[in-house]
């Protein structure tokens, strides 16, 4: 078998419940919020910028409730994908997986701008300064090829990186804690608190929170998948919702009476340590940042490929993107399409479109938002179907689909009420125009291909399904 053969599998039982978890973590990127997102929070929420990270982190745990109706009955690559696909049918499922696959690219480019805004942020401190076109490179093709040779390795770098960037966060937050021991009343005021600045919040929270489904698509190399991953994706929520809450408490508390309010200050974490006197903990918070960013923008590529990777097998891409290189048991191809697209986009929106990467870093997150918040919705609406399926739906089911979907309508109706500044006031409408894309994709495959459509419904029930049931009806 060569490493061109679509009968090549991804390795096998490779990654255990702390390499999942790590996974998620990574994704999400507690770093990337503390150094860059909470001032982005603030100028929504200002000083009670912490409810809408409770309020995003409860939200999205209903609609981890939903994908464990999933998680821990069945499992596949590209998880979510197939996951919708169970419960929806191919359109529904190939919707889904078109969503993440948006997702996964603007959240990792959000990675790239970041890794390239505090890899520039260092090499200044020495009086080095490179273009971002190299640093962009340099990012995305590290993470190409650790992904290509070894996902096993690729999960332990971003669990090591990511933990050293939080290590030195935590330690910041405990000195300022220190010199305000009592509660900031001025965070619980709750004056002038609105839905609509709480629903734009929660947007936000969702850019710091996407990520934490991601180990559903790795379920071909998951050792104890129904019990792994599960776990992986409620421990990942919990552990960086609660991360979340108290660095943004203390950075609102940290920066009271600061020259510069919050959502005008570009690094947080730079002033916060040099108003307490632990200056030596800039560097250490700029590398850990960067390092940070750096494993956000591999864990997208990992997750997207993986995705990708599902969808040509059922020839929604091109079925080149479904092989698995024969000696690494990765997804090669995709992984190369994801890194070759960010890289893209990235350098076209610096050099053709003049963008600041900060610039490139803020939009990339809302954007991606989006996607997560389709694919959200979609895998949310699934689930109770798929129970049904199985025969084994209950109350309890339906009502956490209903209070997932109700929550998500916080976010969805604040990205468009009242009307946000330009550019983000068209983002909603050019996230639309690519799910109309998607629409005409899933069109012309049920027109051109319907027996290949209905032997992918097949598959999918065979695999998700006990003996196969109710095939779905498209």
């Amino acid at each position: 078998m060569t490493s061109q053969s679509m009968d090549a599998k991804l390795r096998q039982n490779c990654l255990n419940f702390v390499e999942l978890l790590a996974q998620n973590i990574a994704l999400i990127s507690p770093t990337m919020t503390a150094a860059l997102i909470v001032p982005l929070m603030f100028s929504n929420t200002g000083n009670v910028s912490w409810l809408s990270y409770a309020v995003g982190t409860t939200m999205l745990l209903f609609v981890a409730f939903n994908l464990n109706q999933f998680a821990k009955r069945t499992t596949d690559a590209g998880s979510m994908y197939s996951y919708a696909s169970a419960g929806l049918g191919f359109g529904g499922g190939a919707l889904c997986g078109w969503c993440l696959v948006w997702a996964y690219l603007f959240i990792g480019l959000a990675g790239t701008t970041g890794f390239t805004i505090f890899a520039g942020k260092l090499l200044g401190m020495v009086g080095v300064s490179l273009p971002a076109v190299i640093l962009f490179a340099l990012c995305l093709g590290t993470s190409f090829v650790l992904a290509y040779k070894d996902i096993k390795v690729s999960t332990l770098v971003m669990l090591a990186l990511e933990a050293f960037s939080c290590f030195f966060i935590l330690v910041l937050c405990l000195v300022v804690l220190g010199h305000h021991p009592a509660p900031d009343p001025v965070q619980f005021s709750f004056q002038g608190v609105s839905l609509s600045n709480v629903g734009m919040g929660v947007v936000v929270a969702i850019f710091s929170l996407v990520g934490f489904e991601s180990s559903t698509a790795f379920g071909e190399e998951s050792v104890n998948p129904l019990k792994t991953i599960p776990r992986s994706i409620i421990w990942s929520l919990l552990l960086t919702g609660g991360f979340f809450i108290l660095v943004t408490y203390v950075e609102v508390l940290g920066t009271h009476g600061y020259k510069d309010t919050l959502d005008k200050i570009d690094a947080p974490l730079n002033v916060l340590s040099e108003r307490y006197n632990v200056r030596f903990l800039s560097p250490l918070l700029s590398a850990g940042a960067m390092f940070s960013f750096f494993a956000l923008a591999s864990s997208c590529m990992n997750a997207g490929a993986r995705v990708m990777f599902a969808m040509g097998r059922h020839q929604f891409f091109h079925k080149s993107t479904s092989q698995a290189h024969d000696v690494h048991g990765t997804p090669h191809v995709a992984l190369a399409v994801m890194a070759i697209v960010m890289f893209t986009v990235a350098t076209t929106c610096k050099y053709a479109f003049r963008l600041e990467v900060l610039d490139e870093f803020n939009d990339a997150g809302t954007m991606g938002a989006f996607g997560f918040l389709g694919a959200y919705f979609l895998v949310t609406i699934a689930a109770p179907l798929y129970v049904k399926k199985r025969n084994e739906l209950t109350g309890k089911d339906i009502a956490i689909c209903a209070a997932a979907l109700l929550l998500m309508l916080i976010p969805a109706v604040g990205s468009v009420y009242p009307v946000p500044d330009p550019p983000v006031r068209y983002f909603p409408y050019i996230f639309l125009g690519y799910l109309a894309i998607g629409v005409a994709r899933v069109a012309w495959l049920r027109r051109s291909a319907p027996e290949r459509l209905r032997e992918i419904c097949d598959e999918i029930h065979a695999h998700h399904l006990p003996g196969g049931l109710a095939r779905a009806q498209d």
